[in-house]
């Protein structure tokens, strides 16, 4: 099973935006799905974008659809998520994930099989 280690979490403001990303290494496979979730304390685990590494199909959470963009840079072997007009309900802790699928690609927290430690975010208003 590969590694998955996120950066990019950070403090902003309402209003502004991060990038996140996620280094995969040694990933046995060439295609699988891969994920973005996110978790407040005393809440479950949320997805919030999810890309299939061998193609484009994307999908989102409706709370962050045109807001969020996931991407690959398979070059470098990461995914990354682009996160504009923060507000403060997406402070989170978010986790990169993957699952050796042959998709499509859920948002659903069971689907994945391996996870980085995860980054924070923390949007003020």
């Amino acid at each position: 099973q590969g590694e998955l280690v996120e950066s990019g979490g950070g403090s902003v403001q309402a209003g502004g935006s991060l990038r996140l990303s996620c280094a995969r290494a040694h990933y046995r496979y060439t295609s699988y799905c891969m994920a973005w979730f996110r978790q407040v304390p005393g809440k479950e685990r949320e997805g919030v974008a999810s890309v299939f590494t061998n193609g484009e199909t994307t999908r989102y959470a409706d709370s962050v659809r045109g807001r969020f963009t996931i991407s690959q840079d398979n070059a470098k072997n990461t995914l990354n998520l682009r996160m504009n007009s923060l507000n403060a309900e997406d402070s989170a802790m978010y986790y990169c994930a993957a699952d050796e699928s042959p998709g499509p690609c859920t948002l659903r927290e069971d689907d994945y099989n391996a996870w980085g430690q995860g980054t924070l975010v923390t949007v003020s208003s």
